[in-house]
């Protein structure tokens, strides 16, 4: 059956030293889920790990890895289920988007970016997902972005990305049905974490207009996961813009998202 109740249950969550990986991790413990922390800054888990034991009463493990390695996934799946260990709920969160024009982002930058956002995402599914459907319960929490739901110039390969995670997690769910496991994709909007900062973008006027509090986003996402959704989008201004871009054309869409993505 599927998963509507976190007590006892264990979560992974992938980039929980910051933003939305914090508030995931938060809205997990508070919700009684034992976790297993992975990022790449060790020194981060482990204060927010100190903190979600204390006043939440779970088992916080951490794990410091770099995901955009390509070996990172499956050494991460044998440390997490080694001795009989289990993941009952995956949250891969892990990602990060570059701005700027495709022809000037060097291909390293680029490269890194969707080894992280597309194959470690891929391959994190591929392996805890088996074991979840052999037991015949788990749930996975992709997060995407309301970037994928259109072309995005300045985000080009980015928004790629999120579309792809976006179709995939929708895909896999339905292949899912009658297993006892779900998988949800989350499309947030424009968040108030570090992204924008890592991106190397400045806050615009669209920026600023529908920003969202990180721990509202994730709350957001858990509930959908829990409930079984296939995807939810945040907020109710983004789910006025993904809605109302089916009544464009494509040449119109792709136009009206490089105006809002330009900063002041």
């Amino acid at each position: 059956m599927a998963i509507s109740n976190l007590t006892g249950k264990t979560a992974l969550v992938t980039g929980a030293s910051s933003g939305l990986g914090v508030d995931f991790a938060t809205e997990l413990a508070r919700r009684g889920a034992n976790l297993v922390l992975v990022a790449r800054r060790q020194e981060r888990l482990a204060q927010l790990a100190s903190v979600l034991e204390k006043d939440h009463d779970v088992s916080v493990r951490v794990m410091a890895m770099d995901l955009a390695d390509p070996e990172a996934p499956r050494r991460l799946f044998h440390q997490t289920t080694a001795g009989g260990g289990r993941v009952d709920v995956l949250i891969n969160n892990a990602g990060f988007g570059i701005y700027g024009r495709f022809t000037d982002i060097p291909w390293e930058r680029e490269a890194a970016m969707l080894q992280l956002d597309i194959v470690a995402l891929v391959h994190l599914t591929k392996l805890f997902v088996g074991p979840m459907v052999e037991r015949g319960e788990g749930a996975v929490l992709q997060v995407a972005s309301i970037g994928g739901y259109q072309p995005s110039p300045g985000y080009a390969t980015y928004a790629a990305a999120k579309a792809f995670v976006l179709n995939f997690g929708e895909a896999i769910n339905h292949e899912l049905r009658g297993t006892g496991v779900s998988c949800t994709v989350v499309s947030p909007g424009v968040t108030a974490t570090e992204f924008l900062q890592v991106a190397g973008q400045e806050k615009g006027w669209f920026h600023r207009m529908t920003m969202m509090d990180s721990p509202t986003v994730a709350r957001i996402g858990i509930e959908a996961m829990l409930a079984g959704k296939p995807s939810v989008v945040t907020g109710w201004m983004n789910k006025v813009s993904t809605f109302s871009q089916r009544l464009m054309p494509r040449k119109v869409v792709t136009a009206v998202s490089a105006m809002v993505m330009k900063t002041d």
